[in-house]
C-alpha cells in the first residue's frame, strides 16, 4: 500500500508540473466588433501532439505538432506561431469579431491540460449634439442636448467646454436599451453664457482607444463689454458722439444745398444792368411818342431805312 500511495503522489506531482508549463494569455481581452482578437497559448512540455482551440465550448481550430494548422471550417479563424514565448507557442487569431463570439476561449492540449480566457466584444455607436451652433447674450442660460446611439455596453458620456471637463452637476444622463441589446444614452448640459466656447460631447467604451466626440460652437454676443461700468459708459459716450457727428454732417449738407439753390435763383450783375437800361430806354421813348411804344422794336442790329 505504501508503494501505491507513493506512486499516486509522484503521478500527481508530475501532472502539476505539466499543468504549470501551459500558459494562455491574456486572461481577459476586450475588443470592438469587427476587430481582431489574439490569444497566445504556450507550453514547454514537448511530448504534446494536438492543440485544440475552443470558442464557447465549440472546437474551431486544430493544430498538430507535426503538421501545423489543420484546415478549418471557419474562415475568420486562424493561428500563427509566436517567437516571443519560449517553447511551443501558438497565437489564436479571431478576425472580424461579432457579438456572438463573446465568451470563453480555451486552449486544450489533448490529454495533457487546458486553459481558458474570457473574450468580450463591444459595439461602437455614434454620438451627436443636436442642433447647430448657438448664439447667446452674456449671462443667458444655454442648453445643449447630446445623444449617443447604438452602443454596447452602455457608453460613458461626458461634456467638455473649451477642452475642460464639465461638472457632473451641470448635465444629466438617461439610458435606454433597444431590442438588439444596444444602448442609447441621452444627456442635457446647461451652462451660463460667459464667453464664446467650444462645447463637445464625448462617448466611449473600454475597448475604444479614443472617445468619439461631437462639438459645436457657442458665440456670446457683446462679450467685449466687461464687468465694470467704465467700459459701458465709454461705449455709451462713443455712440452719442457718433450720432452727433452724423447730425452735424447732415446739417452741413443741407446748408450747402440751400446756398447753391439761392445763388442759382439770383440774377447776375450784367443781367441786372441790361434790364435797367432796357426799362429806362423804353420810358424815354414812351415820353417822346406820347405813350405809343412799339414793344417789338429793338435798336440793336438796325442799320438803316
Amino acid at each position: 500500500m505504501d508503494i501505491f500511495y507513493l506512486f499516486v503522489l509522484l503521478l500527481s506531482c508530475r501532472i502539476q508540473v505539466v499543468r504549470g508549463r501551459l500558459k494562455l494569455s491574456p486572461e481577459t481581452l476586450t475588443v470592438l466588433r469587427g476587430g481582431e482578437a489574439r490569444f497566445t497559448c504556450s507550453t514547454s512540455y514537448n511530448p504534446w501532439t494536438v492543440m485544440v482551440w475552443l470558442l464557447n465550448g465549440e472546437a474551431v481550430l486544430t493544430i498538430s505538432k507535426d503538421s501545423g494548422v489543420l484546415p478549418a471550417i471557419y474562415p475568420n479563424v486562424t493561428a500563427e506561431t509566436s517567437t516571443v514565448s519560449q517553447g511551443d507557442s501558438w497565437v489564436f487569431v479571431l478576425k472580424s469579431t461579432e457579438r456572438h463570439n463573446q465568451g470563453q476561449v480555451t486552449c486544450d492540449l489533448q490529454g495533457i491540460d487546458r486553459k481558458t480566457s474570457s473574450l468580450f466584444v463591444q459595439e461602437k455607436g455614434s454620438v451627436k449634439i443636436t442642433g447647430d451652433d448657438k448664439l447667446a447674450f452674456k449671462g443667458q442660460p444655454v442648453r445643449f442636448e447630446c445623444q449617443a446611439a447604438g452602443w454596447f455596453p452602455s457608453p460613458t458620456l461626458q461634456w467638455q467646454v473649451n477642452d475642460k471637463k464639465a461638472s457632473r452637476g451641470e448635465y444629466n444622463i438617461s439610458t435606454e436599451e433597444s431590442g438588439k441589446s444596444l444602448f442609447t444614452v441621452t444627456s442635457n448640459l446647461s451652462v451660463t453664457a460667459t464667453r464664446s466656447s467650444r462645447v463637445a460631447c464625448l462617448a466611449s467604451v473600454s475597448a475604444l482607444p479614443t472617445p468619439l466626440q461631437s462639438s459645436i460652437h457657442l458665440t456670446v454676443v457683446a462679450e467685449v463689454v466687461q464687468d465694470g461700468d467704465d467700459c459701458t459708459l465709454l461705449l455709451a459716450v462713443t455712440g452719442s458722439l457718433a450720432a452727433l457727428l452724423l447730425l452735424l454732417l447732415l446739417l452741413c449738407i443741407c446748408i450747402v444745398l440751400w446756398h447753391r439753390q439761392k445763388r442759382q435763383a439770383k440774377p447776375s450783375p450784367k443781367e441786372a444792368i441790361w434790364f435797367d437800361q432796357s426799362v429806362n430806354g423804353r420810358s424815354l421813348v414812351a415820353e417822346a411818342t406820347g405813350g405809343k411804344v412799339n414793344l417789338g422794336y429793338s435798336s440793336e442790329g438796325h442799320t438803316g431805312p
